[in-house]
């Protein structure tokens, strides 16, 4: 079955807010929330809350949905035994599951408080080390590490997790998507045109079968843009305010590392490239017909991120007549092919 879930922004919104915001969620019916974990936002305009403290306020407040990141780079200002105690942390808090979504992240918040920012290659191998430690962690045992970058000696999480944390690995382009499949238990992405969208599951399937793994049994998560309101003019203009550096690729690879460098460079992205990014409407057909898409192209966790100017009145409206829709349209294709 999909699982609908709801982009908490902490790029955009103050921490209290965000927090009513996903309290609003869960009652209108997301079965799932994802925060991304930014030390920078994308624009100066924005907001940098800390995530894994906002994530336990949350788990405290929330009545049993789960609750994830999406994603944390445990490689570079974090040390992969911080984020493997502090994920446990939020399990015990939780009412509901937990996951740990990981990437290789962006110079735009590692850079600025480490001064480092090794190339691809060596950052997906840190990534690799990272997750076979946070793993090694979370059993409870008593772990001595002695890895290529990261080391423990006799390192024990004395409040490990009691349920089973999967870790999302995120993959934007095709090239990296056998790496998530390889080592992840799950993949998270971000849309893109349907043909690197095929490609990046095609990957992601082909290193799950790898590392003896049946890809159709891990959770496959897609994050895209929407907006629910009428006023396009208004829903492009937040979305380049706050997010416009989410669309350019660099931003991921390169050393742009504050946000005027993620502005100057989203700026290049048009009002009709945007347009074409997400969906703007107060239809709730066209809502999820648009979500369909992503569920039909193989995706069966969608992660809706609304940049419309009120976040309360997109979450109800999902709430009411969105989320009901695509459960419906798919419970029946469920039904048709059993």
């Amino acid at each position: 079955m999909v699982m609908l879930g709801w982009k908490a922004g902490p790029e955009q919104y103050d921490p209290v807010e965000l927090l009513s915001q996903a309290v609003a969620a869960e009652k209108a019916g997301f079965e799932s929330i994802n925060m991304s974990d930014h030390f920078h936002p994308w624009d100066e305009s924005g907001q940098a809350c800390y995530t894994w403290s906002w994530l336990g306020a949350a788990a405290a407040r929330l009545n049993g949905i789960e609750i994830g990141t999406g994603v944390t780079c445990p490689i570079l200002r974090y040390n992969p035994s911080i984020i493997a105690q502090a994920a446990a942390t939020v399990e015990r808090l939780n009412k509901g599951r937990v996951y740990l979504g990981v990437g290789t992240g962006e110079a735009l918040n590692e850079y600025p408080v480490t001064g480092l920012w090794p190339d691809y290659r060596m950052r997906q191998d840190m990534l690799r080390e990272s997750i076979e430690l946070t793993r090694a962690l979370w059993t409870g045992d008593t772990v001595t590490f002695d890895g290529e970058y990261y080391t423990t000696k006799k390192a024990k999480l004395y409040t490990a997790p009691e349920r089973h944390i999967p870790i999302y690995v995120s993959s934007i382009v095709p090239e990296s998507a056998f790496f998530a499949g390889y080592y992840g238990d799950g993949l998270i992405t971000g849309a893109n045109p349907p043909e690197i969208m095929r490609q990046i599951l095609k990957n992601f399937e082909e290193g799950a079968r790898e590392s003896g793994k049946d890809p159709a049994q891990l959770p496959k998560q897609v994050e895209f843009f929407v907006a629910w309101t009428d006023d396009e003019d208004a829903a492009i203009d937040i979305f380049r305010q706050y997010w416009a550096g989410t669309m350019v690729h660099a931003m991921y690879t390169q050393n742009l590392y504050t946000p005027t460098m993620s502005a100057t460079n989203g700026a290049i992205a048009g009002r009709d490239t945007i347009r074409g990014h997400m969906c703007i409407s107060t239809d709730p057909d066209e809502h999820a017909r648009y979500a369909q898409r992503f569920i039909d192209a193989g995706f069966d966790r969608l992660c809706f991120h609304d940049v419309s100017l009120d976040q309360y009145e997109f979450i109800n409206a999902y709430g009411r007549e969105v989320l009901p829709r695509i459960r419906e349209r798919n419970r029946q294709r469920a039904e048709a092919v059993a």
